[in-house]
């Protein structure tokens, strides 16, 4: 299973998020942390020029964007929609 930090940016977009859209990134942090890739999360590497980092699909709008600690540890960086990708 795959052990979560969560960084105080992200705390603080998740907490603004909508109790629905909370709910559904629950779900899928559930999914995400059972270690399966599966399609519906769209796990892909983000270009980022200074960092390596990772992100995944809460829904069709939302993602969460992490970084990988080691193998069995990541940090959640941000939530939020596609603008997210532009204050990384």
């Amino acid at each position: 299973m795959i052990e979560i930090e969560f960084s105080g940016k992200f705390l603080r977009e998740f907490k603004k998020l909508p109790d629905d859209l909370q709910e559904e990134s629950h779900l899928k942090i559930g999914i995400f942390q059972k270690g399966k890739n599966t399609q519906e999360l769209k796990i892909h590497k983000l270009n980022h020029p200074k960092r390596v980092l990772w992100s995944f699909s809460v829904t069709y709008k939302h993602r969460i964007v992490y970084e990988k600690v080691s193998s069995t540890n990541v940090k959640f960086v941000t939530i939020g929609d596609h603008d997210i990708y532009k204050n990384l």
